[in-house]
């Protein structure tokens, strides 16, 4: 226990009592305030929500329906099969919730209770560690949406609950030693399955992890002349980082493996994983505004001026693009006031007409957090862990 008050003290933790810490529901990647300002939005035929709405319900995941496994072998066709229903059933929570239509409630519940039955990962490498990461990071927001539908048995959502201990917990506790998009992805998942476990130690472990590898991952030149060390790193911090050409500020470990590929998947699961907390009382963006806006902004502009700006051996970035830049950029412009120039525009011009909506952990954000008003501020719980939650009709 004290180790744990030293850590809600380290991150600035509210609502702690001798039971343990306070949840909010629902608060994995998506608060109640901010899903209610966006169903107003689609009602009204506000864009860009309208047509992400559109385009959310136009497609496959809106139909899709249970393929629940037993196990899963990460390097088969089981990783697409729990990909695909992790992203239905989160995309029709978000049905659900925006329509009040209960088939869509019935169609998310349906394939989370399939899910109930896992028993294990059985590929023994880290790639069942990524796949963890990617698939729990989607699974736990959909039920944490949707265990405010009042027609989901509180022993279904305890079977739920039971399932993520025993088969992703193994999974995500240990961190990978490959590169540290995959380490972010189970941090990703980490955060968000705690909040629907209502499990304050693995919160915790999130949270220091988060700490940890935010450090070692984002490079300033406040660090010094390279970036902190981190287990996996073999010891060689160029060889490492992919021998970038310079050393600048928002630099990260992967920007010259694949010159934006995987930063983008870093930076989602790390921005995720500040937003869960926020919802929870706990901010963690602060600590990392230069960091991770640093990271952003450069990222933004090799990817808008079609160059890497002299940073990697390989001077043409990416041609790939994801929707995951709307929660940082919701957070640190629209909340915090930081201008990120070069983030909206990416936003703008690349993003909300080119990017593909749904990527393993990455989805539908411009629906869901794009020009949010700053005035959703977090909410601090009410409620002891382990209490009774809400389960009432969204308004």
């Amino acid at each position: 226990m004290k180790i744990l008050m030293s850590l809600f003290m380290a991150f600035g933790m509210w609502g702690t009592s001798a039971s343990g810490m306070i949840f909010v529901p629902p608060g994995a990647l998506d608060s109640r305030a901010e899903l209610d300002f966006v169903k107003v939005k689609i009602k009204e035929g506000s864009q860009p929500w309208k047509g992400e709405f559109d385009r959310l319900k136009s497609s496959g995941h809106a139909t899709r329906g249970p393929h629940g496994l037993a196990t899963i072998n990460s390097k088969n066709r089981d990783a697409e099969v729990s990909r695909d229903d992790a992203i239905a059933a989160y995309s029709q929570a978000l049905l659900w919730y925006f329509t009040d239509d209960a088939i869509y409630a019935e169609r998310s519940i349906a394939i989370l209770n399939s899910w109930a039955g896992l028993q294990a990962f059985t590929g023994g490498s880290d790639q069942d560690r990524l796949q963890a990461g990617w698939i729990g990071a989607v699974l736990a927001p959909a039920a944490e949406i949707m265990r405010l539908y009042p027609g989901w048995p509180p022993s279904e959502i305890a079977n739920l609950q039971a399932m993520f201990k025993r088969a992703f917990y193994a999974q995500l506790t240990t961190a990978s030693s490959w590169n540290g998009n995959v380490d972010l992805t189970q941090i990703d998942a980490m955060m968000a399955i705690s909040v629907f476990n209502e499990d304050e130690e693995l919160f915790l472990q999130g949270l220091a992890r988060l700490k940890i590898r935010s450090q070692a991952y984002f490079y300033l030149k406040t660090d010094g002349p390279k970036p902190k060390p981190i287990a996996g790193d073999g010891g060689d911090l160029d060889k490492f980082w992919s021998f970038p050409t310079k050393w600048v500020d928002g630099l990260s470990q992967e920007t010259c493996r694949d010159n934006g590929h995987h930063s983008q998947f870093a930076l989602g699961s790390a921005l995720h994983a500040a937003e869960v907390a926020w919802h929870q009382g706990v901010d963690v963006y602060s600590e990392n505004q230069e960091r991770y806006t640093a990271a952003m902004e450069l990222l933004a502009t090799q990817l808008l001026t079609n160059s890497m700006h002299g940073v990697c051996r390989n001077p043409i970035p990416t041609g790939d693009l994801y929707d995951t830049w709307e929660v940082g950029y919701n957070h640190y412009h629209n909340r915090a006031g930081v201008a990120l120039t070069n983030t909206r525009k990416l936003i703008i011009e690349q993003i909300r007409p080119r990017a593909s909506r749904t990527d393993w952990n990455l989805n539908w954000e411009t629906l869901t957090h794009a020009d949010l008003p700053s005035d959703l501020s977090s909410r601090r719980g009410a409620t002891v862990l382990g209490a009774d939650r809400s389960h009432s009709e969204p308004k």
